[in-house]
């Protein structure tokens, strides 16, 4: 399946000028906060691992879940954007399920692609459709994201639903000591206002802790 014309929702994430003043409040950027990759990475990708998780290859019926536009920035600890890496998404559907043999596979949606990843563009931007993540037993609801450079993972990391009831239950959220780390991966899931039907969008930046000259 061919990428999502990320124009349609990334145009305004960011612009040359916006990334020129980020490195003048350098100093104020909050550093993404490792965190567990976790047991269900999937144990075997999909075949289709495009940017959209709501279609699988040429499939016509879409995942079940609220429809949510993710779009987001990577950066290095400076303000300045990393073109080119690998962002890796991995979540559970609409049932609680994720795309690995351990988690209760016969509740799977088989119309939810599970993983996705996405080459960020100019300004360090990434985009993925998807579902709002759902709660499961143990963990309130979050993604999983993956940063990969130069073929070599340089973050793994969780982002949460900004308000949801389960956060403060839940260990790994909790294990952020740092309150502004943990404001950084508490995301709102808003209304997408031109959207033609009932869609979410939501805006996760990710900054590591590299310098430009490992950037």
């Amino acid at each position: 399946m061919a990428l999502i014309d990320r124009r349609l929702f990334v145009g305004g994430i960011g612009s040359a000028a916006a990334l020129a003043a980020s490195r003048c409040w350098a100093e104020a950027l909050t550093l993404t906060p490792d965190q567990t990759e976790g047991p269900f990475y999937p144990d075997h990708l999909p075949l289709d691992t495009d940017n959209d998780l709501l279609l699988i290859n040429e499939g016509k019926t879409l995942a079940v879940g609220e429809v949510t536009h993710l779009t987001g920035r990577v950066l290095d600890a400076s303000g300045a954007p990393l073109i080119g890496a690998v962002v890796e998404i991995w979540q559970v559907d609409g049932n609680g399920v994720y795309l690995h043999s351990q988690s209760a596979g016969e509740r799977r949606d088989a119309n939810f692609q599970g993983y996705g990843r996405f080459r960020t563009g100019p300004t360090g931007e990434y985009y993925f459709r998807t579902v709002k993540p759902v709660p499961y037993p143990g963990r309130t609801p979050h993604i999983h994201f993956a940063i990969n450079q130069d073929n070599k993972r340089v973050l793994t990391t969780q982002m949460y639903v900004a308000g949801h009831e389960g956060n403060e239950r839940d260990g790994q959220y909790r294990a952020i000591r740092d309150p502004a780390q943990r404001k950084s991966v508490t995301i709102p899931f808003e209304s997408l206002a031109k959207a033609k039907a009932a869609e979410l969008q939501a805006k996760f930046d990710i900054v590591l802790g590299l310098t430009p000259a490992e950037g």
